[in-house]
């Protein structure tokens, strides 16, 4: 058998968030990096936007349980990059413009998320935007196995 190519993705706040949380297809994606099938890429900004999201009041989730998520299931699975600026690019939420930025710098082909703002662009020159059940369908179905 030949060497399986490991997808270099970003993951939108929304869907880790989404994978943590409430499970379902986003939820798939865990067990896809704690296997090494897809390396998660972050940066600085996004890793910030990811522990900001998580002290939401509204998911009461303890300050044990944020950091356990972050330092255990997040940080040791995800390969940091270094975004560089640069002009805007989702022009409705440039707040949005990390994710591309991020998957630039790490060589990504495949952003993944639930935003609406990314879905509607679709791609960016060579990184297509999808959402966390098209690209579990694409990997090959649930838990990405064929």
């Amino acid at each position: 058998m030949g060497k399986v190519k490991v997808k270099r993705v970003v993951i939108d706040t929304n869907v880790v968030i989404s994978a943590f949380l409430f499970g379902g297809g986003p939820g798939e994606l865990i067990a896809l990096w704690k296997s090494g099938r897809i390396q998660p890429l972050a940066s600085k900004e996004i890793v910030d936007e990811y522990l900001r999201v998580l002290t939401y009041p509204k998911f009461r989730l303890t300050p044990e349980e944020i950091n356990f998520i972050l330092y255990q299931e997040i940080l040791p699975h995800f390969g940091i990059v270094r975004a560089k600026p640069g002009r805007v690019i989702v022009g409705d939420d440039p707040s949005d413009d990390k994710f591309i930025r991020c998957a630039e710098a790490g060589k990504a082909k495949t952003i993944v998320s639930s935003d609406h703002h990314l879905l509607r662009l679709k791609s960016f020159g060579a990184i297509r935007i999808l959402t966390p059940a098209r690209f579990l369908a694409e990997l090959g179905g649930k838990g990405g196995h064929p």
